[in-house]
């Protein structure tokens, strides 16, 4: 089986069809798994990604390039190669990159959850050759809760917190995880508000069909006494900013699969953390691989020496993603 998928400097690259899929450098074709700064750089000139990914493209990256979306299961050709997106399951738009030639079929996930959110279209088993996933959280000890119950977790606590007249602040991803937890949040307790970055990117989801309740923005005008029964949305970057002031008292909490650590929850400080992540947790990992089979497994962005050993010993063909890496012949 020939590498239909090389890993060079500048990322990803497919040869035969010459484009790149979440590129590190500029490169002349990207195609995008999803939004998110660490998979979506600037500088490319032409940008291929599911159809909701555009806008917030566009809104990141600018106007200074070419921009084509596609839905869900369209394919598309390119010089004998077939590519085509299927749903990830992350954040909405987000998507896996399944290409085929001569018979041959890879996939690359991107980022991924198995656990519905209402507000992305869900995973979908995508039957491969060769599989690259990521593993943020490949390890026994990250196994998510339903959802249902980080829900009535963290409306236990704004309501506490509206009954007392303190502000209730809470950390996440402005793209994605923001617009999660909107729509998990009790609208009967009290005003949702959110950081100018998080308003930005929810109204830009909302214009282009992601159903999501109400989201006001936090602005100099807003009403002092209005934030003491609030749930106010934001990037972690606010945490320590002369903007968090306006909210005191408050309490603030952080939503993340990295709250499973206590370390991490320690290091933060935060009154309240949430286990709430975006990415597959170990048991979901397991049964994606399973569900797949595939005959040779990459791992690429988090524990990937351990998941590549751990499925290895259970007999599959598994293997670091810089494996994939060119030689020094080909470069």
């Amino acid at each position: 089986m020939d590498n239909l998928l090389r890993l060079t400097d500048k990322g990803l690259y497919c040869e035969a069809g010459d484009f790149y899929i979440d590129p590190i450098r500029s490169v002349e074709r990207a195609i995008i798994t999803h939004g998110h700064s660490d998979h979506a750089r600037y500088g490319s000139r032409n940008y291929l990604s599911h159809r909701l990914t555009i806008p917030v493209l566009l809104s990141r990256l600018g106007s200074n390039a070419s921009y084509h979306g596609m839905e869900y299961g369209e394919r598309l050709l390119v010089n004998g190669v077939s590519i085509s997106l299927h749903p990830a399951g992350h954040i909405p738009g987000s998507a896996q990159v399944r290409i085929e030639k001569n018979g041959e079929i890879w996939v690359v996930t991107g980022d991924y959850k198995i656990q519905p959110d209402n507000i992305s279209t869900s995973f979908e088993i995508v039957r491969c050759s060769v599989l690259i996933s990521e593993c943020t959280f490949g390890l026994p000890i990250f196994q998510w809760t339903k959802q249902s119950v980080i829900a009535e977790q963290i409306n236990h606590w704004w309501r506490r917190n509206a009954a007392k007249g303190v502000t209730s602040v809470l950390l996440c991803y402005s793209l994605g995880k923001a617009q999660r937890i909107l729509a998990m949040l009790d609208e009967n307790i009290g005003p949702i508000m959110a950081h100018g970055a998080t308003f930005t990117v929810t109204e830009l989801l909302r214009e282009h069909g992601v159903s999501l309740p109400r989201l006001e923005l936090v602005t100099g005008r807003s009403s002092l006494e209005r934030f003491r029964s609030a749930m106010i949305l934001a990037p972690a970057s606010a945490l320590g900013t002369p903007w968090m002031k306006k909210f005191e008292p408050y309490e603030f909490a952080s939503a993340s699969g990295w709250m499973t650590l206590r370390g991490v929850r320690k290091r933060l400080g935060c009154d309240q953390a949430f286990i709430l992540s975006d990415h597959v947790d170990w048991p979901g990992l397991q049964s994606v691989v399973q569900a797949i089979s595939p005959e040779r497994l990459y791992f690429t962005h988090g524990y990937t020496s351990q998941a590549a050993k751990w499925f290895c010993e259970q007999g599959f063909n598994a293997k670091e993603f810089h494996d994939l890496k060119i030689s020094d012949r080909e470069k």
